[in-house]
């Protein structure tokens, strides 16, 4: 081996490790944008002045972002690479960040958007990157970035209440500390596409097929489905329940903390599932047994009244739904025979299970102004985790999406 050819195996080695942290960073900055906010909810519409169905649009903003770049983001990907994409996501998601942490509706609304569209990019592409350069072991990278991102979740819905009122910072603090790994993340990107090594790799070999058939696809469809009504589950539960666990007895701060207890407590099942399902040919008894667990938590915090049924009931929910998006994540992968069509598959499944997602936290919010009470809300939500059952069994058979 010559010294030209030993220094280019070095050069591809810095790059794939520097390219699996940089997959790791960007996963730490999926989640805390928006799990941030629900701790703080509360907090962000008493001082402007918003409704419960007004202060809900602060989760759905970013679902309706996700579902209107998700169908562009793999084209984006694929004119100017996926290196290139994430960096412009995360300048997108810091900027946004940073907008929404001035106490003014308009901007708070704004800013919202622009970290939807930023986190929407990771979303969509990631998938696709480990597709294509981790093709052998897209379930354990899957597996790892699930659940970085869960962690910082998790660490994000805890820290709020602390920033805004322990040491007296406010929400605006609270929120606005999430550009820092939002800055890690652009350095990092920043480098590796300027080195970017795509023209080698991506699109990797096999049969492709064009973007508008995905939409001809029943596995496509049930996939979003599936992506879509979890989403639902997940992005109502980070957005309401500290408001529910207040409504069962507890402070906010405590509400913060078990939505971060909740988070943690998925942990484990982030890094599972995906593993798992790479073992089998169907996935749909795991799908089974995460929604069992969700509907028996929210059931507890529907009927129960000691504070143990309040805990367990958190417990069984962090784990339904810590691991059925890595699951979901992990169809995306497991059902597409390449990483073209892993990517188109996750621009339509994220857009339209986002778009359904959307729906969630002002629906809630709304049902819950107009019972005064979350007894039926929290029907709204059992219903949907039953659909989930009905398209996660679907989706986890055996089949590509374009076979």
């Amino acid at each position: 081996m010559d010294a030209n050819t030993a220094s280019n195996d070095t050069t591809k080695r810095l790059y794939r490790f520097l390219l699996y942290a940089a997959i790791i960073i960007t996963a730490f900055n999926l989640r805390p944008a928006i799990t941030s906010v629900g701790p703080v909810i509360g907090l962000i519409r008493d001082d402007l002045d918003l409704s419960n169905s007004g202060a809900g649009i602060i989760t759905s903003l970013p679902l309706l972002a996700f579902a209107a770049l998700s169908p562009m983001a793999p084209k984006i990907g694929s004119r100017y690479s996926n290196e290139r994409a994430l960096l412009i996501g995360l300048i997108l998601l810091a900027f946004g960040i940073g907008m929404r942490s001035i106490s003014s509706i308009p901007l708070l609304y704004i800013g919202t958007f622009l970290v939807g569209i930023g986190i929407a990019f990771g979303n969509v592409l990631l998938p696709a990157t480990i597709k294509d350069y981790f093709p052998e072991k897209s379930g354990l990278m899957t597996g790892f970035y699930s659940m970085a991102m869960n962690a910082m979740a998790a660490i994000a819905s805890g820290l709020s209440i602390p920033i805004a009122e322990g040491i007296g910072l406010g929400w605006e603090v609270a929120l606005l500390v999430w550009t820092v790994p939002a800055f890690i993340g652009i350095f990092m990107w920043i480098y590796l596409s300027s080195k970017s090594q795509q023209t080698d790799q991506h699109h990797s070999s096999g049969k492709t097929s064009p973007n508008n058939q995905i939409w001809k696809s029943p596995l496509a469809w049930q996939l979003s489905l599936f992506m879509g009504f979890q989403s639902f589950l997940f992005y109502i539960t980070i957005s309401w329940l500290p408001e529910i666990l207040h409504d069962y007895g507890v402070s906010m701060a405590t509400g913060g903390w078990m939505l971060s207890f909740m988070q943690v407590i998925g942990l484990p099942f982030s890094f599972l599932m995906p593993v798992l399902a790479g073992k089998f040919r169907s996935q749909w008894g795991l799908v089974w047994v995460l929604v069992f667990c969700d509907v028996i938590g929210y059931s507890g915090l529907l009927f129960g009244h000691s504070y143990v049924v309040m805990v367990a009931s958190v417990v069984l929910i962090g784990a339904g739904l810590g691991g059925m998006f890595p699951l979901a994540l992990t169809f995306l992968g497991i059902r597409a025979r390449n990483g073209k069509d892993a990517s188109v598959l996750s621009g339509m499944a994220q857009s339209f299970g986002y778009l359904l997602a959307a729906i969630g936290p002002v629906f809630i919010g709304y049902l819950y102004d107009v019972s005064g009470s979350w007894t039926i809300p929290l029907t709204t939500v059992i219903t949907a985790a039953i659909l989930v059952i009905i398209f996660g069994s679907l989706a986890g058979r055996d089949r590509y999406v374009f076979d």
